[in-house]
């Protein structure tokens, strides 16, 4: 907490009811951005604060957001009909009551682009593009209000989001960041690529030895987390997981990450350097690892410039047999895509749950027929689609919610959330410089030349059947896909579509896996014989030692198999 002075005023005017509600914001002037996000956070409790109670499903609280341009007044007069909320539109709509209310003020940078646009995005900040636990960003503590009065409400903003302190290094994980020369071109600015590196064990004791890269594609990690080198804490006190309706999850990680550690360690586990990278950009958590109108050539700087970099540094092989990708749910996009746009610079992905990889089945839409994303088509009734359900198929949220709640956090594909980001990657630029809509946010309406341009670059089962006669011979025996036939996402749809592809290919035939989790939810990765809690956090220890196993195969006359497995 840090206490601020010299104080600028916002004033927000909204008629509510039979009465005016009048919200005055008063804001640091030393700490006030030229450019954001203003974002109204209203809840019905405080057990935490407002800004951690936006969500997909019925849980969620409400928020209000409005953009905040070229800003050099210091007192204000804006309209809270101009907020556009989620999951009720208006202000006015809200019942009469006690809430408590709560202001964030999402901070933008202003980048001057190499295609000649300049846009203003948030930076990511150290924290994975979270926009309520951004750096920076500053907000006022939570204050309860009636909202039924004739009153003024006075909201001071007191508290900045801290700086994050980044991990250091260990006898086993480095951490390592470089600076890259084509984002940074592109960008118009400094941009970094980094990643965190486990080392094998013996790494120092063997300084001859060369090894593959094991490289796992996913969110922003903010360590290179699941190795755990100290026993798990008898004292910790179990939490319960709502997600997997179990209490001590907590407990029951820490396990598995020792458990890896001693594994890691131990006589039999394949030697291999495995990192997991950090590619957090203005628009998301990561890129996506592939070249984008709107982020940059992200697949190429990783490809040609960080990885190379991690080889040189820490004694990697170098050679492209001697790579290989794995990932779950926008990681597993992420290692199919790499391997399948660079089929030669990797040598097998291990892609569970991954993110849609055929359009005609974009988690319940088909982008090619469908003319609305948001409703099934009838001609007296229209039916909403689902977004997420649980393995019983019970739906928590649909596309509409999901899409109007990134509408409220951000314009122009600004809200750091899932369908902004896929948008963002896969679109071309539009004339103000952000990406093209898919469809309209609001009404769903699809934009059928937006979805060619989609297919053509970015859908993976229609790019490897297209040009399997040319990627087809690099790519035999590398892909491997594993999803839960209940993912909550419906990603196992696209699955479908793609193992039909692949399982009809010849000259060559794909000769790769297309496995299925019975009632498996998102994140199931191929192991029949565990609970999808516990497969879930041993991605390292079962694909490696696939990858391992299978490699022969598809290696060089001339390759290095043996120094490394020691």
């Amino acid at each position: 907490m840090r206490s601020l002075i010299w104080f600028c005023l916002f004033t927000f005017f909204v008629f509510y009811a039979n009465g005016q509600i009048i919200l005055q914001l008063d804001v640091p002037e030393n700490h006030l951005p030229k450019d954001g996000r203003v974002l109204l956070l209203i809840s019905k409790t405080a057990e935490i604060e407002p800004r951690f109670q936006i969500k997909d499903n019925d849980e969620t609280q409400l928020v209000f957001g409005l953009d905040l341009e070229d800003n050099s007044e210091f007192e204000l007069n804006l309209k809270l009909e101009d907020f556009y909320g989620y999951p009720i539109a208006e202000i006015k709509d809200v019942p009469p009551g006690e809430y408590f209310v709560q202001f964030l003020i999402h901070k933008y940078e202003t980048f001057s682009r190499s295609d000649g646009h300049t846009v203003k995005l948030p930076m990511d900040r150290g924290e994975g593009q979270q926009w309520n636990r951004a750096p920076g960003n500053i907000y006022s503590v939570p204050v309860k209000i009636n909202l039924k009065e004739l009153t003024t409400h006075t909201f001071e903003i007191t508290e900045v989001i801290p700086e994050i302190i980044g991990p250091e290094d260990s006898k086993y994980i480095k951490h390592i960041q470089i600076q890259s020369k084509l984002l940074s071109d592109f960008w118009g600015r400094p941009m970094y690529l980094g990643a965190h590196v486990l080392l094998p064990e013996g790494y120092d004791e063997h300084p001859e030895v060369k090894y593959p890269l094991a490289i796992m594609h996913g969110h922003f990690p903010s360590d290179f987390g699941g190795f755990r080198t100290d026993p798990p804490d008898p004292d910790l006190k179990p939490i319960y997981s709502e997600r997997f309706g179990i209490n001590g999850y907590n407990n029951i990680v820490q396990e598995e990450e020792y458990r890896f550690y001693m594994l890691w360690t131990g006589p039999d586990f394949p030697r291999v350097i495995a990192i997991k990278i950090q590619h957090a950009n203005p628009y998301y958590d990561d890129s996506y690892a592939v070249n984008s109108e709107n982020l940059g050539p992200y697949g190429d700087a990783i490809t040609y410039e960080l990885i190379p970099y991690i080889e040189e540094q820490f004694r990697g092989i170098g050679e492209g047999w001697a790579r290989f990708l794995y990932g779950g749910s926008t990681g597993g996009w992420e290692a199919l895509a790499a391997q399948v746009l660079y089929p030669e610079e990797y040598n097998g992905t291990y892609a569970a749950c991954p993110d849609p990889i055929d359009f005609r089945a974009y988690c319940l839409v088909n982008l090619y027929e469908d003319n609305n994303a948001y409703y099934m088509p009838g001609d007296f009734k229209r039916t909403l689609v689902p977004g997420h359900r649980d393995s019983l198929g019970q739906v928590s949220a649909t596309l509409r919610d999901m899409n109007l709640k990134e509408l409220a956090l951000g314009s122009n594909s600004r809200s750091g959330q899932q369908f902004d980001i896929w948008e963002a990657v896969y679109s071309p630029v539009g004339e103000n410089g952000y990406p093209k809509r898919i469809w309209n946010k609001e009404t769903g309406e699809i934009d059928k030349d937006i979805a060619d341009y989609w297919k053509e670059n970015y859908d993976l089962r229609y790019i490897m059947e297209r040009d399997w006669t040319t990627i087809g011979p690099k790519l035999e025996g590398k892909i491997n896909i594993y999803c839960g036939d209940m993912d909550n996402y419906y990603l196992n749809n696209a699955v479908y579509l793609t193992e039909t592809f692949l399982e009809g290919t010849t000259n060559p035939y794909y000769k790769g896996t297309i496995d299925y989790g019975d009632r498996a939810e998102h994140c199931w990765n191929g192991a029949h014989d565990l609970p999808n809690y516990i497969s879930r956090l041993r991605y390292h220890e079962m694909f490696i030692n696939k990858w391992a196993e299978s490699i022969e195969s598809r290696a060089p006359a001339d390759a290095d198999l043996k120094s490394w497995r020691y």
